[in-house]
């Protein structure tokens, strides 16, 4: 199983287009400590020639052309995206769908509550559902991936709910009346398996429990949710007026934050993902990082390619 690293940082990406924190303004001026960072997605691959895309970020046409494993090989016109995952609701994870619009098959999967999303919304059926099917994904079940055409991808996923909260653009829609209530799947975490090796990704989640501990226990690669450093961070800056929990994002510090909570969960690689432009572990010379780094953690980066080599089941 190969994983790239489409897109590490959160919505808006680093440097972020109306933000101009020391952190942005460095990335801007090519500092090679604040290295820029589209907004988080992953592709996976049993095969590396049939890949699944995991968040269709806003950014995912700049992650495929960027992305050589993810470009055409056949004329006129082809990909070698077999199918794609978002995770939640937002725009962070479905927008990047209209990118792919063009007339070339995938198979798209998503938890029921995020497809009756798209189907709500006509602006997404310019994804073609005659070559696009649209494949429910149920909570706690592995599931062989497919694409479109039915032919087995290699790859098994299991989806697993995780602390979150609808997109914020039903909040605002309710224009000031009660926001939609939270239910499993408005946001799910993944695990993927191949070759007898086990990946997770959690880029959202707004509280490492229990159970989703258990799930990464034995990963050999946990992706985690890194949006913030601290839980009042958008507060402190001034740019919201809600902690990190309220928005669905566990802080990385903190006694319940990722380091804590992951931190003693024997597992393999763990890399904090989706960092906010706000988040000092951003800066490869902050203290922050060296702190994550001495937890034994990693930040991700646009183009980080792993390889797990297949073991027994």
């Amino acid at each position: 199983m190969r994983a790239i690293v489409l897109g590490a940082a959160a919505g808006g990406g680093f440097p972020q287009w109306n933000a101009a924190s020391e952190a942005c303004r460095r990335a801007r001026a090519g500092d090679p400590a604040a290295r820029p960072a589209t907004q988080a997605a992953l592709a996976v691959s049993a095969d590396r020639a049939r890949w699944v895309v995991i968040e269709a970020s806003p950014d995912l046409r700049q992650q495929i052309e960027a992305t050589p494993a993810l470009h055409p090989k056949r004329a006129p016109r082809s990909s070698p995206i077999a199918a794609v995952i978002p995770t939640n609701g937002e725009i962070d994870s479905i927008g990047g769908l209209l990118h792919l619009r063009e007339g070339t098959p995938f198979a798209l999967y998503a938890h029921p509550r995020i497809l009756a999303l798209l189907d709500a919304n006509p602006v997404f059926e310019v994804v073609d559902r005659r070559i696009v099917p649209r494949r429910p994904l149920p909570l706690d079940r592995w599931l062989g991936l497919e694409d479109p055409e039915g032919a087995p991808l290699g790859l098994e996923v299991r989806a697993f709910p995780v602390a979150g909260k609808p997109p914020l653009f039903l909040e605002k829609a309710a224009r000031g009346g009660p926001p939609p209530t939270p239910e499993p799947g408005d946001v799910i975490g993944l695990e993927l398996r191949a070759g007898g090796r086990r990946l997770v990704w959690i880029a959202n989640c707004g509280g490492l429990d229990a159970p989703v501990l258990e799930r990464c226990a034995g990963a050999d690669l946990v992706f985690v949710d890194g949006t913030l450093w601290r839980d009042d961070e958008l507060l402190v800056a001034g740019i919201a007026a809600r902690t990190g929990r309220e928005m669905g994002h566990v802080a990385i510090s903190g006694e319940e934050g990722v380091l804590a909570r992951l931190g003693p969960v024997p597992a393999g690689r763990k890399i904090l993902v989706h960092v906010n432009n706000t988040n000092p572990v951003l800066l490869a010379d902050s203290p922050e990082r060296a702190a994550v780094e001495r937890a034994g953690f990693e930040v991700a980066f646009d183009g980080l390619a792993i390889d797990l080599e297949g073991g027994e089941p």
